[in-house]
């Protein structure tokens, strides 16, 4: 099968063919295997950008109120929203990472394995049935291990608190004036660690029904572990994937996916994508074959950043950006190559369904 058709099954996948109605958004959210949190503007932009009618206090209801999403520290340590009600599973997947306690990441991070330990404990106890800031759990930590534990969470944002997340101790909670705050688990949604031994293959299952057909590091590198672990969970996985060619490389997709990517039409759709979109995150390692001119260092910026793309058929067609001036959002295009004219329109439209008065640039 070729790229394109990838990208045309994948667009399908990713809800970027048509929208779908508000009442929706939970399953897309699942299917999504969450929204990417670290900037929460572009968790709110990736499920707009695929959902119709979203009320602007959707996603802080869904978190705050409703509690039907929960952020957290999620695959490769990076801030998700995820479903409450799958939080079991993914906690479970979670629990597998080993990688903070190897020798190398306790000599850099300056603890021992058994004061990570006392410190995830502690964090799990503090947070029973309570909601505190960093500060406040900084304190109680201190209180119940040591002076020095308690001001390793004060100098580091998440280091020390992803392993407490990790293992079930330690999810957000709602914040407080500026501050951020969190809370158990257990506390917050009713539910607490619930070991689960094929966890991580469900996890790559999910993977590969939104970001498939992909190579073990493919995997490897989404889910936060080595290419080694990625092929051994990808053969762990049996019948289940199969083989496929994709110009001249092989990737592993869903045996029950495959006559689908075969037969995947092209699609005719326009995105304006925020920063750290699902779909964009998934082009991390094969992003040249899914480009419709520019290059992947336009999109794939350092110290990790990922631009807002502009997105035509399933291609990543250009990126683009908005900020304030004055009373008016303005909005910036920059294609990678010319556009037609009926995208250019599509492009407008897209614009058009920001909040406020807009104004468009193009650039190029």
């Amino acid at each position: 099968m070729t790229w394109r058709q990838v990208a045309a099954w994948r667009t399908r996948r990713h809800f970027l063919d048509e929208r779908r109605p508000a009442g929706e958004a939970p399953d897309v959210v699942s299917r999504l295997c969450g929204l990417h949190a670290q900037l929460m503007s572009s968790a709110e932009a990736t499920l707009r950008a695929r959902v119709d009618g979203l009320a602007d206090d959707a996603v802080a209801r869904a978190l705050w109120t409703d509690r039907t999403l929960v952020k957290t520290w999620s695959m490769r340590g990076t801030l998700h929203l995820l479903p409450a009600a799958e939080y079991p599973l993914w906690q479970a997947g979670f629990a597998t990472y080993e990688h903070y306690l190897k020798p190398v990441w306790l000599r850099n991070f300056h603890v021992t394995a058994d004061e990570l330990d006392a410190l995830v404990d502690a964090v799990g106890e503090a947070l029973r049935d309570r909601v505190l800031t960093r500060a406040e759990l900084a304190d109680e930590v201190a209180a119940r291990t040591s002076a020095h534990l308690g001001e390793k969470l004060r100098e580091s944002w998440g280091a020390y608190l992803k392993p407490a997340s990790f293992r079930g101790a330690l999810v957000f909670g709602p914040g407080e004036g500026r501050f951020v705050r969190f809370t158990h688990p257990r506390t917050w949604l009713g539910v607490g660690p619930v070991p689960r031994a094929d966890a991580v293959e469900e996890v790559a299952l999910r993977f590969l029904a939104q970001q498939g057909p992909a190579t073990r590091e493919d995997f490897a590198r989404w889910w936060g572990v080595s290419p080694a672990d990625g092929g051994r969970v990808v053969k762990a996985l049996g019948e289940r994937v199969v083989p496929v060619d994709v110009e001249g490389v092989a990737h592993w997709a869903r045996a029950e996916d495959v006559e689908g990517l075969r037969e995947a039409e092209p699609v005719r759709t326009v995105r304006l994508l925020p920063a750290f979109d699902q779909y964009v995150v998934a082009a991390t390692r094969h992003a040249t074959h899914l480009l419709d001119g520019g290059s992947p260092d336009k999109v794939y910026r350092p110290q990790g950043w990922l631009s807002p793309v502009l997105m035509v058929n399933g291609m990543l067609a250009g990126t683009w950006s908005q900020e304030q001036k004055g009373g008016r959002v303005c909005v910036t295009v920059e294609p990678f190559r010319s556009l037609s004219a009926a995208a250019r329109k599509a492009v407008l439209s897209e614009v058009e369904r920001i909040p406020g008065p807009t104004e468009v640039h193009w650039v190029g």
